[in-house]
């Protein structure tokens, strides 16, 4: 069943478009929730804008770290299609527990997401790699057009939610009491909407996704299945000690990273030297990915902040949210860009022009440098109270864009290329985790940002951000470089695997 869904016919899979939606509803309650983090917690829980970016940094790298630990018990235990439904249940229970009261039950809510998420999102991800055989051309197109959808989701929630909770949006129908109630309410509501969708898209999958476990009895089966649901509600209370406290977030990135690349080293001697070659490439692009996330997940953190305070309200005349397009800007850039990029890439491969992995992640670096530096020259049009341009602003996100679909779908699809499938999910939750050490990054770095504007006037705030911006725009640039230069030594690691 699996062979004839790989032998489809034309550019994409039919099964891509319903997990494609699936995604999309769940990037909604992702990124919604992600857009709405640091300035809840400074205008609701009253933080120091250091700390809500240290706070910010902590629960996006729990987040992420909690894909690899889904990643592992989807290959080991309870097989794509469980995980999926489960990481489901629990984000929809997060959501509902913050749209009833988020500033009391704000660490309750949010561990239940972050643990929801580990199991949901490096799953569905593995099964859109399993719709394509080893070697198809087309599973780049086929994962930028799924990544389209992710920035579909993400569109809608990151510009909705925070414009809701905020005020600037639906302020007239929405008591001020009320606002960040509604907020995370929409997260709920899509929530559900994703978890139907692929719940009706399992009939279409054939055997993907199915257990591990189908040659154990009924009964063990469930019993093992079960011991992961306890346990991961038996998480909750000591997640929700780790995520208040940025300091315990400390102590376990130090612990779930070289963990993780044991577990890979462990699991590397039963592959063969041309396998282990492949996955020691995969390593290369993973580890680069954290300073790529890094630097992009200012988004969430430092640039949220630069967002309400230094930018205008207005768009070529048309009034908008600045941490509604900040949130959102990237996302609408994906969806216009992504399958253009994508077939651009199948294009350049039937005439044996397409550059390789790793030139692209070099690209995806160079794209970033310049986003950065279109930030940093923003201070060239400040007014006098600290206010620049929006329009400036969203070229920045523009070119970051490019950057990120050289690299994000791209080192999606190439793990899933390079990985043994005895361990695609081991991987990819790796390729997650290294997320979960870029939102870490970005919080320790938007946490110094914001401690050097500290007690400063807007204007000097924008000085302090842009200058900052420069900065990362160089290590960017000196990254991408340095990838360029290496692409024929990690091609000869990846072999055949283009």
């Amino acid at each position: 069943m699996t062979a004839a869904i790989q032998d489809f016919q034309g550019k994409f899979p039919k099964q891509l478009w319903p997990l494609f939606f699936s995604e999309m509803w769940e990037r909604f309650c992702f990124y919604g929730m992600r857009g709405m983090l640091v300035i809840f917690m400074v205008d609701v829980l009253l933080l120091d804008t250091e700390k809500a970016n240290l706070q910010y940094g902590a629960t996006q790298a729990f987040v992420y770290a909690f894909t690899f630990i889904g990643g592992l018990f989807a290959d080991k235990i309870l097989g794509f299609r469980k995980s999926l439904f489960w990481g489901g249940m629990l984000m929809i229970a997060g959501s509902v527990i913050l749209a009833i009261d988020p500033k009391s039950f704000f660490f309750l809510g949010i561990s239940f997401t972050i643990i929801g998420t580990g199991f949901f999102k490096p799953n569905i991800t593995t099964i859109v790699g399993m719709l394509y055989k080893d070697g198809d051309a087309r599973r780049d197109a086929g994962f930028s057009a799924f990544y389209a959808g992710i920035n579909l989701g993400a569109l809608l929630g990151g510009y909705l939610c925070i414009s809701v909770g905020n005020g600037s949006l639906f302020s007239e129908y929405v008591p001020t009491h009320l606002r960040w109630n509604v907020a995370f309410s929409f997260a709920a509501v899509v929530m559900i909407i994703s978890l139907l969708t692929f719940i009706n898209t399992q009939k279409k999958l054939g055997t993907i996704g199915m257990s591990p476990l189908l040659h154990l009895t009924v009964s063990k089966r469930r019993l093992v299945e079960v011991s992961v649901f306890l346990g991961s509600l038996v998480t909750i209370p000591i997640l929700m000690t780790l995520v208040s406290v940025p300091e315990y977030t400390d102590i376990f990135m130090a612990v779930i990273g070289p963990a993780a690349l044991l577990y890979l080293f462990y699991e590397m001697r039963n592959f063969s030297l041309v396998e282990n070659k492949k996955l020691i490439a995969a390593l290369i692009f993973i580890l680069f990915s954290i300073v790529f996330w890094g630097f992009f997940e200012q988004s969430g953190g430092s640039l949220s902040l630069y967002a309400a305070e230094n930018l205008h309200n207005t768009f070529f005349g048309l009034t908008l949210d600045p941490n509604g397009v900040n949130n959102s800007a990237n996302s609408l850039f994906v969806i216009l860009f992504a399958t253009l990029v994508g077939l651009f890439w199948v294009w350049l491969s039937t005439r044996k022009l397409e550059p390789s992995t790793t030139s692209k992640f070099g690209f995806g670096f160079l794209f970033l440098a310049g986003g950065f530096l279109i930030f940093f020259l923003g201070k060239n049009f400040a007014s006098e109270s600290g206010l620049t341009s929006l329009e400036l602003f969203t070229l920045g996100w523009l070119v970051i864009t490019f950057g990120e679909l050289c690299l994000s779908p791209i080192g999606m699809s190439a793990v899933t290329k390079l990985a043994p499938e005895k361990i695609q999910g081991v991987m990819m939750g790796m390729w997650f985790l290294a997320s979960a050490y870029g939102q870490y990054m970005a919080g320790i770095l938007g946490a110094g940002i914001a401690k050097s504007a500290k007690n400063m006037s807007n204007f000097e705030k924008l000085q302090v951000y842009t200058a900052e911006y420069k900065l990362l725009a160089l290590y960017a640039l000196l990254a991408g470089i340095l990838l360029l230069l290496l692409s024929p030594y990690i091609k000869r690691l990846t072999g055949s695997v283009k």
